[in-house]
């Protein structure tokens, strides 16, 4: 009996022995997560994020995000054929070009960075889809929703925005077409370059891996391959 009390207050002075310094490792430990944490929340790369909901569009949906750092990404439901069932899922990164990057931020702050009203409320304008702009950044999480904005940095993005999903939807095709239909190639590329001359695209070095793989395919016919060219020749003036 006498040897069953001396083990257990042995072990229970132990214990009160033990734990101020377990606490003590604890609250170490503790605090030196503090700064780490802080320090990821100081750098968190400001985000310019746009979304489009357009139904009996294509594509009816889809989001990019552009991030100050350059690294961007887009994601939509667009079909890769007229014969598609419901909406393939797509996503793709790419690094947005310094001048695409800089005109994204310039106009995101020039609009306030969407903090308000941008909305014209003109309710007997067509529906050109639902639009919503939003900024994040350490500080700021602001959101604007709209179909047609009279502010003019909202218009430059929204332009901006949507000749960005239009090249890389033809991206998303050439490059389905170089796997599966090398032969529908040449009116893709064809329409491309039409859509290029009018002004419709946007940000074409986002494609350019697709347009080198066509270049360089031998199996590819001369002339198809001379369009993707042009276009590589495109992408490299920062267009």
């Amino acid at each position: 009996m006498r040897r069953f009390r001396r083990t257990r207050t042995f072990w229970h002075n132990s214990f009160y022995m033990f734990f101020p310094r377990f606490r003590l490792v604890a609250l170490v430990c503790l605090i030196a997560c503090f700064p780490a944490s802080a320090q990821v929340q100081q750098t968190a790369v400001p985000t310019v994020t746009f979304t489009l909901d357009f139904p009996g569009s294509e594509p009816d949906h889809y989001v990019i995000s552009v991030s100050e750092d350059g690294r961007s990404s887009y994601g939509s439901d667009g079909k890769l054929s007229p014969d598609s069932e419901g909406g393939d899922s797509f996503h793709a990164d790419f690094t947005m070009s310094e001048a695409g990057r800089i005109r994204v931020f310039d106009l995101a702050k020039r609009a306030h960075y969407f903090d308000g009203q941008i909305d014209s409320k003109n309710k007997k304008l067509a529906s050109t889809g639902t639009k919503t702009l939003t900024y994040k950044d350490t500080q700021k999480n602001t959101s604007a929703t709209y179909n047609y904005s009279p502010l003019p940095p909202v218009q430059d993005l929204t332009t901006f925005f949507q000749s960005l999903s239009t090249t890389l939807e033809f991206g998303r095709r050439l490059d389905y077409h170089l796997r599966y239909q090398k032969l529908a190639l040449d009116e893709e590329l064809k329409n491309m370059e039409e859509v290029s001359n009018s002004g419709g695209l946007a940000e074409i070095s986002a494609v350019a891996p697709v347009l080198q793989k066509i270049v360089d395919d031998p199996a590819v016919i001369k002339v198809v391959r001379a369009r993707a060219q042009r276009m590589l020749q495109l992408a490299g003036t920062g267009k």
